[in-house]
């Protein structure tokens, strides 16, 4: 049976001239002249049997059932430019895996790590896009994400991969002569605060069995590593996970405030959408990422 679909050639021009709510400026980015795009709009409402934009001598806007359409439109337009240069990428050999991942993780441990992963499986291709916050995969073109939590996200399978510990870290001349602090003492500095963390120092005071009436108080950050380079500049005490800071602490941009560090509340996962869980692709970037995360699941406290 024959597909009803009108030609992309249409569908690009729509999508186009509704971004911009312009026939001309669509024809600017499609490099076409305006008429030729007029045609291509006015072919695919025949198509459709439905007026896709109304038309004015101020211009062009969108009608209800056009604006609709052009968000379908933009969806799979993506999807396709999408498979067409994963497939130019691989030229139909090995596999593209599309991971969402937090920002500061991806950045300092993943990618560092990711050669490795090239090597075992050199026909894959790993695209990494930043996800601060999580999210459903449904709508996404996302296979997999990594995130820090307690591993319970409705519709995946979640694979342990590491604990995440806080340590409180701060440029060595922002405490200095003193040196490491006692937690009473932390009261007489400013907390650097993450945004999707607001009561992170308040449980590390309560781990401490210390009462702090400011803990809440302070800059806030979105990103562990924009709570880093506060750090490493002055600006406070950062309260951020150990395996993150490794560098800093190794080279001495930064020194443990305190050599105590939080519980276990979080833990990094790979996530898989539960409809993905048995592919043969995810699977082995999941064992993969056990075995380079083996040397920190065991640990009761990063070396600091």
């Amino acid at each position: 049976m024959r597909r009803k679909l009108p030609s992309t050639a249409a569908l690009a021009a729509f999508d186009a001239a509704a971004r911009h709510q312009s026939f001309t400026k669509a024809a600017e980015e499609l490099a076409l002249t305006q008429s030729a795009v007029c045609r291509q709009i006015a072919n695919l409402e025949t198509f459709v049997g439905l007026k896709l934009f109304r038309r004015s001598r101020r211009g062009v806007t969108l009608t209800q059932a056009g604006a609709s359409y052009s968000v379908a439109v933009a969806g799979r337009l993506e999807e396709m430019e999408r498979d067409t240069l994963d497939l130019m990428a691989t030229r139909g050999e090995g596999g593209v895996l599309e991971l969402a991942a937090v920002p500061t993780f991806a950045t300092r441990w993943l990618l560092p790590r990711l050669k490795r992963f090239e090597a075992r499986a050199p026909r894959v291709i790993v695209n990494i896009m930043p996800q601060s916050r999580p999210f459903l995969f449904e709508g996404t073109p996302f296979d997999a994400a990594i995130y820090a939590g307690d591993g319970h996200w409705p519709g995946t399978e979640a694979i342990a991969l590491m604990p995440e510990r806080l340590v409180p870290v701060c440029a060595p001349s922002l405490i200095a002569p003193h040196g490491a602090l006692t937690p009473g003492q932390f009261r007489r500095y400013r907390l650097l605060q993450q945004t999707t963390r607001p009561y992170a120092w308040r449980a590390w005071f309560d781990i401490q069995g210390v009462r702090h009436d400011h803990d809440v108080a302070g800059p806030r950050y979105e990103l562990f590593s924009m709570l880093i380079q506060a750090a490493v500049h002055g600006l406070g005490i950062a309260l951020v996970p150990a395996l993150l800071v490794e560098e800093e602490l190794a080279s001495g941009k930064l020194i443990a405030a305190s050599p105590l560090a939080s519980g276990v509340d979080k833990s990094y996962y790979l996530v898989l959408p539960e409809w993905k869980a048995e592919n043969p692709l995810l699977r082995t970037f999941a064992e993969w990422l056990r075995e380079e995360a083996e040397p920190y699941r065991n640990e009761q406290l990063i070396e600091i």
